[in-house]
């Protein structure tokens, strides 16, 4: 497993497991390279699911398509020590490769 892609689900990882009300999952592809942070949890008795965080990596990089957490995962990416070159927020507006 490439560097970019352990660290990347490193860091999903911790986002993964017990949550206020619920649990969050992570779910990844066959070939683990797309991910995503499911939330599911019970709000004043009702059932709430929620998709956090989706990414994927694509020609070297990793494209950040959804997140809507209060600590950001490019936060902890940088963090982590992948370099913001490596980064596409495209929930953001940043452009992705093409076909992804």
């Amino acid at each position: 497993m490439d560097t970019l892609r352990q660290i990347l689900i490193q860091e999903l990882e911790k986002y993964a497991g017990k949550a206020f009300n619920g649990y969050s999952y992570l779910t990844m592809s066959r070939d683990e390279t797309r991910f995503v942070i499911t939330s599911i949890g019970d709000v004043r008795g009702e059932r709430i699911v929620n998709t956090a965080i989706v990414a994927q990596i694509a020609d070297g990089t990793i494209v950040i398509d959804w997140d809507i957490y209060d600590k950001p995962l490019v936060d902890a990416l940088l963090q982590a020590g992948v370099p913001r070159e490596k980064i596409i927020l495209a929930y953001a507006g940043e452009p992705s490769p093409e076909g992804v």
